[in-house]
Protein backbone atom coordinates (compact mmCIF):
# COMPACT_ATOMS: atom_id res chain seq x y z
CA UNK A 1 0.00 0.00 0.00
CA UNK A 2 1.44 3.34 -1.11
CA UNK A 3 1.80 5.89 2.12
CA UNK A 4 2.31 9.43 1.35
CA UNK A 5 3.48 11.87 3.70
CA UNK A 6 1.51 14.87 5.04
CA UNK A 7 1.58 17.89 2.17
CA UNK A 8 1.56 21.02 3.65
CA UNK A 9 -1.41 22.56 4.53
CA UNK A 10 -3.72 19.48 3.61
CA UNK A 11 -5.77 18.70 6.59
CA UNK A 12 -9.25 17.14 7.16
CA UNK A 13 -11.97 18.05 9.85
CA UNK A 14 -13.74 15.26 10.95
CA UNK A 15 -17.12 15.65 12.64
CA UNK A 16 -18.25 15.23 16.36
CA UNK A 17 -20.55 13.45 16.31
CA UNK A 18 -20.91 11.03 13.93
CA UNK A 19 -22.38 8.15 12.46
CA UNK A 20 -24.35 5.67 14.27
CA UNK A 21 -27.38 7.56 16.38
CA UNK A 22 -28.86 5.32 19.33
CA UNK A 23 -31.91 4.08 17.24
CA UNK A 24 -30.01 3.11 15.05
CA UNK A 25 -26.98 0.89 17.18
CA UNK A 26 -30.34 -0.24 18.96
CA UNK A 27 -32.04 -1.34 15.77
CA UNK A 28 -29.00 -3.02 14.38
CA UNK A 29 -27.65 -4.74 17.50
CA UNK A 30 -31.67 -6.25 17.54
CA UNK A 31 -31.16 -7.90 14.22
CA UNK A 32 -28.09 -9.52 15.72
CA UNK A 33 -29.07 -10.30 18.97
CA UNK A 34 -32.35 -11.57 17.16
CA UNK A 35 -30.34 -14.01 14.92
CA UNK A 36 -28.01 -15.33 17.91
CA UNK A 37 -31.29 -16.17 20.36
CA UNK A 38 -33.73 -17.28 17.60
CA UNK A 39 -31.43 -18.18 14.56
CA UNK A 40 -31.62 -17.71 10.75
CA UNK A 41 -33.69 -16.01 9.25
CA UNK A 42 -35.09 -13.23 10.71
CA UNK A 43 -37.15 -11.49 8.69
CA UNK A 44 -36.96 -7.74 8.85
CA UNK A 45 -39.65 -5.51 6.83
CA UNK A 46 -37.61 -2.52 5.02
CA UNK A 47 -34.07 -2.04 5.65
CA UNK A 48 -33.59 -1.90 9.09
CA UNK A 49 -31.76 1.20 8.63
CA UNK A 50 -31.05 3.02 5.20
CA UNK A 51 -27.51 1.69 4.72
CA UNK A 52 -25.99 -0.24 2.37
CA UNK A 53 -22.97 -2.13 3.98
CA UNK A 54 -25.12 -2.66 7.50
CA UNK A 55 -27.48 -4.28 5.40
CA UNK A 56 -25.43 -6.35 2.82
CA UNK A 57 -23.35 -7.51 6.64
CA UNK A 58 -26.75 -8.50 7.87
CA UNK A 59 -28.01 -10.04 5.18
CA UNK A 60 -24.46 -12.21 5.32
CA UNK A 61 -25.75 -13.60 9.04
CA UNK A 62 -29.28 -14.28 8.00
CA UNK A 63 -31.55 -11.93 7.93
CA UNK A 64 -33.93 -11.55 5.26
CA UNK A 65 -35.20 -8.01 3.84
CA UNK A 66 -38.50 -7.47 2.57
CA UNK A 67 -41.11 -4.62 1.60
CA UNK A 68 -44.17 -6.58 2.44
CA UNK A 69 -45.07 -8.32 5.37
CA UNK A 70 -47.52 -10.88 3.16
CA UNK A 71 -43.61 -11.79 1.84
CA UNK A 72 -43.10 -13.17 5.14
CA UNK A 73 -43.84 -17.09 5.76
CA UNK A 74 -46.76 -17.24 8.37
CA UNK A 75 -45.21 -18.51 12.09
CA UNK A 76 -42.03 -16.64 11.06
CA UNK A 77 -40.04 -13.56 12.89
CA UNK A 78 -40.51 -10.73 11.65
CA UNK A 79 -38.85 -7.54 12.97
CA UNK A 80 -39.62 -3.69 11.95
CA UNK A 81 -37.23 -1.36 10.77
CA UNK A 82 -36.11 1.81 13.01
CA UNK A 83 -38.02 3.93 10.20
CA UNK A 84 -41.74 3.01 12.22
CA UNK A 85 -44.60 0.95 10.60
CA UNK A 86 -48.32 1.79 10.52
CA UNK A 87 -51.05 0.26 12.54
CA UNK A 88 -51.75 -2.18 9.26
CA UNK A 89 -48.93 -3.39 9.73
CA UNK A 90 -48.85 -4.74 13.01
CA UNK A 91 -52.52 -6.24 12.11
CA UNK A 92 -51.06 -8.12 8.77
CA UNK A 93 -48.43 -9.59 11.38
CA UNK A 94 -50.87 -10.41 13.44
CA UNK A 95 -53.16 -12.00 10.77
CA UNK A 96 -49.95 -14.04 9.33
CA UNK A 97 -49.23 -15.47 12.73
CA UNK A 98 -46.01 -13.61 12.44
CA UNK A 99 -44.22 -12.93 15.79
CA UNK A 100 -42.75 -9.42 15.63
CA UNK A 101 -40.28 -7.41 17.39
CA UNK A 102 -40.50 -3.59 16.58
CA UNK A 103 -37.28 -1.49 16.32
CA UNK A 104 -38.69 1.37 15.92
CA UNK A 105 -36.55 4.19 17.15
CA UNK A 106 -38.17 5.36 20.44
CA UNK A 107 -38.03 8.91 19.07
CA UNK A 108 -40.24 8.46 16.26
CA UNK A 109 -42.79 6.53 18.68
CA UNK A 110 -42.91 9.84 19.80
CA UNK A 111 -44.08 11.36 17.06
CA UNK A 112 -46.52 8.57 16.27
CA UNK A 113 -47.67 8.98 19.71
CA UNK A 114 -48.21 12.73 19.12
CA UNK A 115 -50.22 11.88 15.95
CA UNK A 116 -52.54 9.66 17.79
CA UNK A 117 -53.38 12.00 20.32
CA UNK A 118 -53.80 15.28 18.22
CA UNK A 119 -56.30 13.09 16.16
CA UNK A 120 -57.84 12.10 18.50
CA UNK A 121 -58.28 15.70 19.84
CA UNK A 122 -59.32 16.41 16.16
CA UNK A 123 -56.82 18.50 15.32
CA UNK A 124 -55.70 18.78 11.46
CA UNK A 125 -51.87 17.34 11.52
CA UNK A 126 -49.81 18.74 8.99
CA UNK A 127 -46.46 16.32 8.79
CA UNK A 128 -43.87 17.86 7.19
CA UNK A 129 -41.84 15.16 5.80
CA UNK A 130 -40.74 13.60 2.18
CA UNK A 131 -43.51 11.78 0.69
CA UNK A 132 -42.73 8.18 0.55
CA UNK A 133 -40.36 7.69 3.20
CA UNK A 134 -40.64 4.93 5.48
CA UNK A 135 -41.20 7.14 8.53
CA UNK A 136 -43.57 9.29 6.64
CA UNK A 137 -45.54 6.14 6.13
CA UNK A 138 -45.46 5.13 9.52
CA UNK A 139 -46.80 8.36 11.01
CA UNK A 140 -49.81 8.85 8.07
CA UNK A 141 -50.75 5.52 9.11
CA UNK A 142 -51.72 6.17 12.51
CA UNK A 143 -54.66 9.43 11.86
CA UNK A 144 -54.33 8.94 8.11
CA UNK A 145 -58.15 11.35 8.04
CA UNK A 146 -56.17 13.73 10.32
CA UNK A 147 -52.74 14.02 8.33
CA UNK A 148 -51.78 16.57 5.61
CA UNK A 149 -48.34 15.43 4.60
CA UNK A 150 -46.56 19.05 3.67
CA UNK A 151 -43.36 18.29 1.38
CA UNK A 152 -41.04 21.09 2.18
CA UNK A 153 -42.19 25.35 1.76
CA UNK A 154 -43.12 24.52 -2.09
CA UNK A 155 -46.10 22.64 -0.60
CA UNK A 156 -47.68 25.47 1.82
CA UNK A 157 -49.64 27.10 -0.35
CA UNK A 158 -52.05 24.47 -1.62
CA UNK A 159 -52.70 23.58 2.30
CA UNK A 160 -56.08 23.64 3.60
CA UNK A 161 -57.36 23.22 7.06
CA UNK A 162 -60.82 22.00 8.13
CA UNK A 163 -60.26 24.67 11.44
CA UNK A 164 -57.48 26.97 11.52
CA UNK A 165 -57.68 27.14 15.22
CA UNK A 166 -57.31 23.00 15.40
CA UNK A 167 -54.06 22.63 13.49
CA UNK A 168 -50.31 21.73 14.96
CA UNK A 169 -47.45 20.41 12.32
CA UNK A 170 -45.02 17.35 13.52
CA UNK A 171 -42.29 16.34 11.25
CA UNK A 172 -40.25 13.76 9.75
CA UNK A 173 -37.37 13.00 12.85
CA UNK A 174 -33.81 13.24 9.87
CA UNK A 175 -34.79 16.23 7.46
CA UNK A 176 -32.51 19.17 7.54
CA UNK A 177 -33.57 21.55 10.68
CA UNK A 178 -32.81 25.14 8.75
CA UNK A 179 -36.13 23.59 6.24
CA UNK A 180 -37.88 22.31 8.54
CA UNK A 181 -38.15 25.61 10.20
CA UNK A 182 -38.57 27.79 6.84
CA UNK A 183 -41.74 25.30 6.22
CA UNK A 184 -42.61 25.73 9.52
CA UNK A 185 -42.79 29.62 9.61
CA UNK A 186 -44.13 29.68 6.15
CA UNK A 187 -47.20 28.00 7.68
CA UNK A 188 -47.64 29.86 10.35
CA UNK A 189 -47.90 32.69 8.07
CA UNK A 190 -50.50 30.94 6.76
CA UNK A 191 -52.37 29.59 9.90
CA UNK A 192 -51.38 32.17 12.76
CA UNK A 193 -52.92 29.54 15.42
CA UNK A 194 -50.68 26.77 14.21
CA UNK A 195 -49.52 25.16 17.65
CA UNK A 196 -46.28 23.60 17.75
CA UNK A 197 -45.33 20.05 19.16
CA UNK A 198 -44.63 19.67 22.47
CA UNK A 199 -41.03 19.28 21.92
CA UNK A 200 -39.10 19.28 18.76
CA UNK A 201 -39.69 16.45 16.30
CA UNK A 202 -36.00 16.44 14.80
CA UNK A 203 -34.01 14.21 16.37
CA UNK A 204 -30.75 15.26 18.97
CA UNK A 205 -28.27 12.68 16.37
CA UNK A 206 -29.59 14.79 13.36
CA UNK A 207 -29.49 17.97 14.79
CA UNK A 208 -26.05 17.50 16.15
CA UNK A 209 -24.67 15.98 13.07
CA UNK A 210 -25.67 19.18 10.99
CA UNK A 211 -24.40 21.50 13.33
CA UNK A 212 -21.11 19.57 13.14
CA UNK A 213 -20.87 20.07 9.53
CA UNK A 214 -22.23 23.17 9.85
CA UNK A 215 -18.71 24.77 11.80
CA UNK A 216 -16.97 22.90 9.43
CA UNK A 217 -18.29 23.63 6.24
CA UNK A 218 -17.14 27.13 6.91
CA UNK A 219 -13.94 25.99 6.31
CA UNK A 220 -13.51 23.14 4.09
CA UNK A 221 -13.44 23.40 0.73
CA UNK A 222 -14.67 20.07 -0.15
CA UNK A 223 -17.07 17.84 2.06
CA UNK A 224 -17.35 14.13 2.07
CA UNK A 225 -20.18 12.59 3.74
CA UNK A 226 -20.30 9.09 4.03
CA UNK A 227 -23.92 7.25 4.00
CA UNK A 228 -26.15 6.03 1.48
CA UNK A 229 -28.32 7.68 -0.96
CA UNK A 230 -31.72 6.75 0.32
CA UNK A 231 -30.44 7.85 3.70
CA UNK A 232 -32.24 10.89 4.55
CA UNK A 233 -30.46 12.39 6.94
CA UNK A 234 -27.13 11.52 5.53
CA UNK A 235 -28.58 13.48 2.12
CA UNK A 236 -29.99 16.79 4.29
CA UNK A 237 -25.67 16.58 5.35
CA UNK A 238 -24.55 17.31 1.71
CA UNK A 239 -27.26 19.89 1.44
CA UNK A 240 -26.65 21.28 5.07
CA UNK A 241 -22.62 21.86 3.81
CA UNK A 242 -22.99 23.61 0.45
CA UNK A 243 -25.52 25.65 2.25
CA UNK A 244 -22.64 26.49 5.30
CA UNK A 245 -20.79 27.23 2.82
CA UNK A 246 -18.34 24.40 1.38
CA UNK A 247 -17.72 24.52 -2.22
CA UNK A 248 -18.66 20.94 -2.94
CA UNK A 249 -19.84 18.11 -1.12
CA UNK A 250 -20.26 14.39 -1.97
CA UNK A 251 -22.04 11.34 -0.44
CA UNK A 252 -20.37 7.98 -0.51
CA UNK A 253 -21.19 5.20 0.60
CA UNK A 254 -17.39 3.61 0.26
CA UNK A 255 -14.09 5.10 0.08
CA UNK A 256 -13.80 3.98 -3.15
CA UNK A 257 -16.47 5.79 -4.48
CA UNK A 258 -14.19 8.89 -3.82
CA UNK A 259 -13.06 11.11 -6.99
CA UNK A 260 -9.38 12.10 -6.94
CA UNK A 261 -10.74 14.99 -9.21
CA UNK A 262 -12.91 16.32 -6.38
CA UNK A 263 -9.47 16.93 -4.35
CA UNK A 264 -8.10 19.74 -7.24
CA UNK A 265 -7.14 23.09 -5.35
CA UNK A 266 -8.62 21.73 -1.70
CA UNK A 267 -6.60 22.04 1.07
CA UNK A 268 -8.95 21.35 3.71
CA UNK A 269 -11.57 17.99 3.50
CA UNK A 270 -14.55 17.66 5.95
CA UNK A 271 -15.49 14.49 6.65
CA UNK A 272 -18.89 13.05 8.62
CA UNK A 273 -21.34 10.61 8.28
CA UNK A 274 -24.70 9.84 8.68
CA UNK A 275 -26.48 8.34 11.47
CA UNK A 276 -26.83 4.95 9.89
CA UNK A 277 -23.19 4.66 9.13
CA UNK A 278 -20.63 2.51 10.75
CA UNK A 279 -17.27 3.77 11.78
CA UNK A 280 -15.22 1.45 10.11
CA UNK A 281 -16.51 3.35 6.64
CA UNK A 282 -15.31 6.70 7.89
CA UNK A 283 -12.23 5.16 9.05
CA UNK A 284 -11.57 3.41 4.81
CA UNK A 285 -11.98 7.28 4.11
CA UNK A 286 -9.68 8.72 6.26
CA UNK A 287 -7.07 6.01 5.51
CA UNK A 288 -8.13 7.18 1.40
CA UNK A 289 -7.32 10.22 2.46
CA UNK A 290 -4.26 10.09 4.09
CA UNK A 291 -2.95 8.04 1.46
CA UNK A 292 -2.94 11.59 -0.87
CA UNK A 293 -1.45 13.62 1.89
CA UNK A 294 -4.64 14.14 3.61
CA UNK A 295 -2.78 13.08 7.32
CA UNK A 296 -3.53 16.02 9.61
CA UNK A 297 -6.85 15.50 11.23
CA UNK A 298 -8.64 17.49 13.38
CA UNK A 299 -11.87 16.93 15.02
CA UNK A 300 -14.76 19.88 15.06
CA UNK A 301 -17.28 18.39 18.25
CA UNK A 302 -20.41 20.32 18.26
CA UNK A 303 -22.14 18.35 20.70
CA UNK A 304 -21.92 15.66 23.41
CA UNK A 305 -23.81 12.49 22.99
CA UNK A 306 -24.90 9.67 25.81
CA UNK A 307 -27.80 8.44 25.19
CA UNK A 308 -28.79 4.77 24.90
CA UNK A 309 -31.89 3.04 24.01
CA UNK A 310 -32.96 -0.56 25.69
CA UNK A 311 -33.56 -3.33 23.50
CA UNK A 312 -36.95 -3.87 21.84
CA UNK A 313 -39.16 -5.21 24.52
CA UNK A 314 -39.74 -8.62 22.85
CA UNK A 315 -36.39 -9.44 22.72
CA UNK A 316 -35.39 -8.43 25.84
CA UNK A 317 -38.60 -10.79 27.35
CA UNK A 318 -36.86 -13.68 25.76
CA UNK A 319 -33.07 -12.96 26.70
CA UNK A 320 -33.66 -12.45 30.12
CA UNK A 321 -35.90 -15.93 30.21
CA UNK A 322 -33.08 -17.57 28.44
CA UNK A 323 -30.84 -16.21 31.15
CA UNK A 324 -33.03 -17.30 33.67
CA UNK A 325 -33.29 -20.88 32.29
CA UNK A 326 -29.52 -20.71 32.36
CA UNK A 327 -29.29 -20.02 36.10
CA UNK A 328 -31.72 -22.55 36.91
CA UNK A 329 -30.35 -25.56 35.04
CA UNK A 330 -26.67 -24.38 36.85
CA UNK A 331 -28.02 -24.40 40.61
CA UNK A 332 -31.03 -26.65 40.09
CA UNK A 333 -33.55 -24.43 40.85
CA UNK A 334 -37.04 -23.74 39.23
CA UNK A 335 -36.59 -20.69 36.87
CA UNK A 336 -38.66 -17.04 38.02
CA UNK A 337 -41.42 -16.47 35.51
CA UNK A 338 -41.26 -13.61 32.76
CA UNK A 339 -43.71 -11.32 32.73
CA UNK A 340 -45.66 -11.69 28.96
CA UNK A 341 -46.87 -8.15 29.28
CA UNK A 342 -43.01 -7.27 28.06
Amino acid sequence: MVHMTASPGRRVLLAAPRGYCAGVDRAVIAVEKALEQYGAPIYVRHEIVHNKYVVQTLEKKGAIFVERTAEVPEGSIVMFSAHGVAPVVHDEAAAGKLATIDATCPLVTKVHKEAVRFANEDYDILLIGHEGHEEVIGTSGEAPDHITLVDGPKDVAKVEVRDESRVVWLSQTTLSVDETMETVDALKEKFPQLISPPSDDICYATQNRQLAVKQMGEEAELVIVVGSKNSSNSVRLVEVAKLAGSREAYLVDFADEIDEAWLDGVSTVGVTSGASVPEILVEQVLEWLSQRGFEDVELVKAAEESITFSLPKELRRDLRAEAAALVAQRTGTAPASTPSGE
